[in-house]
């Protein structure tokens, strides 16, 4: 069983004590592919160090996260273009809109999201969206950049069915990660009725642990227990979902 976590920060200062430790009860829970989301260029060489570490299991995305959109957004922006161009990253993410900080930066947010949208297109790479109380403003953008070449995830998918279906028709697969397990998740009542085809796996580490872990910090392994609740939902094997859902990951990444 081949499982694929799609977004884990596993650079995060959160894992400096153990990281290699945690890498390795990943590894034998069989997650056997790590999708690596930026933030900012402060970051960048803490990625390409794990990269190196683990050239079989690791893959890179490029992008300035929308909490990380400050007064040097632009500067920022053309580091993630020069990235791009000059070796291989699996997306651009994560990029979107989060209005749940800070609404300071939104118009600035906007304008980095289009930026990079348009950067994914022509590097012909999915995007990775993040989005928390924004799904207005993200759709907006994604209505006028809709393309054939726009495709991608909504990492960390928290919204309702027809938010879900709205995304889906946008050519993005939905991130699940913990919120499927919280009893005030609110997915967990609907996600059965969505087609696997759609779906793909996730942890959000060190962010969002599944219950049992809610609260404390969260690592790849723990997606045996997004797994576990997608089999009880779906009823349908783990092993099944696993299968689906990473076969929705190399279409996405194409890898």
């Amino acid at each position: 069983m081949i499982i694929t976590d799609t977004h884990t920060h596993l650079y995060s200062e959160a894992f400096v004590d153990d990281r290699g430790e945690m890498m390795q009860r990943a590894l034998d829970a069989g997650v056997e592919r790590f999708f690596i989301p930026a933030i900012d260029s402060t970051y960048t060489q803490s990625m390409l160090d794990l990269e190196s570490n683990y050239p079989q299991n690791v893959f890179l995305m490029m992008g300035l996260h929308p909490t990380h959109v400050k007064e040097n957004y632009k500067e920022e922006l053309a580091l993630v273009e020069e990235w791009l161009s000059k070796r291989k990253f699996y997306a651009v993410g994560e990029i979107g809109i989060d209005l749940y900080w800070d609404k300071t930066f939104l118009k600035e947010q906007q304008e980095a999201f289009v930026y990079q949208i348009r950067l994914a297109k022509k590097h012909q790479l999915p995007i990775v969206i993040h989005g928390r109380d924004s799904f207005d403003e993200i759709f907006e953008i994604l209505e006028q950049e809709k393309a054939e070449d726009l495709f991608g995830i909504l990492h960390c998918f928290t919204g309702t069915l027809e938010q879900a279906h709205k995304a889906i028709s946008y050519n993005m697969k939905l991130g699940i990660g913990g919120v499927a397990t919280f009893k005030n998740g609110k997915i967990d009542q609907f996600l059965d009725q969505i087609d696997l085809k759609h779906i793909v796996l996730e942890t959000d580490s060190p962010y969002l642990a599944p219950v049992p872990y809610r609260g404390k910090r969260n690592e790849s392994a723990y997606i045996i227990k997004v797994l576990e609740k997608l089999s009880s939902l779906y009823g349908i094997p783990e092993e099944e979902i696993a299968a689906i859902t990473t076969a929705n990951s190399k279409d996405i990444f194409g890898i």
